[in-house]
């Protein structure tokens, strides 16, 4: 058997794994205070590092590097324990409000599994396994005294956070509402606990015909990789669908926000900025580019507040109305009225506003995007901006 033919199922998993948890990471360290932020860097390394240590290519080099037959055995246990562990603090973090009581809860995981992996080293170093298994370790040594308990330490380990992770789940997804990421995640968690089931006790099945004398060594070798690869795999897709896909669904809408505030960017490239900006490089979070981008607009509009005329938004809107629907109406009515005010910014007429103090109403303010859309097709602009100050109404509004 080529280790490279078995190593093939394990690459999508673990590649997707290493992507999360790079893409992640700086965020996650930024806000390593937050519990949530902590328990998903967790879940994602451990995570990776299985998928990583289990590859039966992994498990031989771990073997030739250190020069000690069989130590990936506690290596790639150990990790899958602190998965284990990993996963159940995540679960008490979503599920239930900061407080000292979930503090003290998942202290107490920690503890339990930080123990069982020292358990597992022990176990394995009072061991006599000289023999290099790297399929079939599990049943091969079911009878040899320490690694007998070493291998049930880990499988009753992994079967125990299984239970207790799908029933936490059971009891509390029938009360996750209008959270689809979350929902989502939780059904992924659901499936690969059940996976992670028929893994545990087709290991724990052949295990058991080796001491009645019975050779089922098929389940453990065979039977039981798919369910773990596949389980393992959702498992940790269900813990990345609720942190990722909010993100991954705000992206693209932001992004189009980001591109559509261009055009008004641009259209007040000639008024001189309020106040400094703060300085934010094109690889800074999209959101803080977003951000930025509409204080920009903003403060442009502050600037023209002095020169904006309303009656000449309501006339633009009128005539608008009369061929695009009311939403586009407002986009053009308001693009025109800006036109408008920056003309007259530039000539240095203000309008007389008499004691009033000059603002830019809700009418521009609250659909800055539907403007900045229209300013995309600026010929539609100027065509009705030039109507408007072509006709009788020039004199009102000059």
């Amino acid at each position: 058997m080529n280790l490279s033919d078995i190593h093939l199922p394990y690459a999508l998993p673990t590649a997707l794994l290493i992507t999360g948890l790079a893409l992640k990471s700086a965020t996650i360290i930024r806000s390593w205070k937050d519990p949530n932020a902590r328990a998903t860097w967790l879940v994602l390394f451990f995570a990776s590092a299985v998928f990583v240590s289990v590859t039966p290519a992994s498990l031989q080099k771990i073997n030739d590097v250190t020069d000690v037959a069989n130590i990936a055995a506690p290596w790639s246990y150990s990790m899958l324990t602190a998965f284990c562990g990993a996963c159940l603090t995540m679960i008490i973090t979503w599920r239930e409000v900061p407080s000292r009581r979930r503090t003290r809860r998942i202290r107490s995981v920690w503890i339990i599994y930080g123990a069982l992996v020292v358990a597992l080293w022990v176990t394995f170093l009072l061991a006599d396994v000289p023999v290099v298994r790297i399929y079939d370790i599990d049943t091969y040594y079911a009878t040899t005294p320490w690694m007998r308990e070493h291998i049930l330490l880990y499988l009753f380990g992994y079967l125990t956070s299984t239970l207790v992770s799908a029933w936490m789940i059971w009891t509390w997804i029938s009360e996750v509402r209008n959270k689809p990421w979350l929902k989502a995640g939780l059904i992924c968690l659901q499936v690969g606990y059940a996976m992670g089931l028929v893994f545990d006790f087709a290991k724990l099945t052949a295990i058991g015909a080796r001491w009645a004398g019975t050779d089922w060594d098929y389940l453990s070798v065979t039977v039981a990789p798919p369910f773990a690869i596949l389980g393992g795999t959702l498992v940790a897709l269900g813990f990345i669908l609720p942190v990722v896909g909010p993100v991954l669904q705000q992206w693209p809408r932001d992004q189009i926000s980001y591109w559509i505030l261009r055009s008004l960017i641009r259209a007040f490239r000639d008024l001189p900025p309020s106040a400094a900006l703060a300085r934010v490089g094109r690889f800074a979070p999209l959101d803080l580019r977003l951000l930025q981008r509409e204080q920009q607009v903003l403060d442009g509009l502050l600037q023209l507040a002095p020169y904006y005329d309303p009656s000449l938004y309501e006339e633009a809107y009128e005539q608008a109305v009369i061929r695009e629907g009311a939403t586009q109406a407002r986009g053009l009515a308001g693009a025109v009225a800006i036109r408008a005010a920056l003309v007259a910014h530039a000539n240095k007429i203000p309008r007389n506003t008499g004691s009033e103090s000059p603002r830019i109403g809700p009418e521009v303010t609250d659909h800055i995007t539907l403007i900045a859309r229209s300013l995309l097709r600026p010929h539609r602009v100027v065509d009705l901006y030039t109507r408007l100050t072509s006709t009788g109404s020039a004199t009102a509004h000059a």
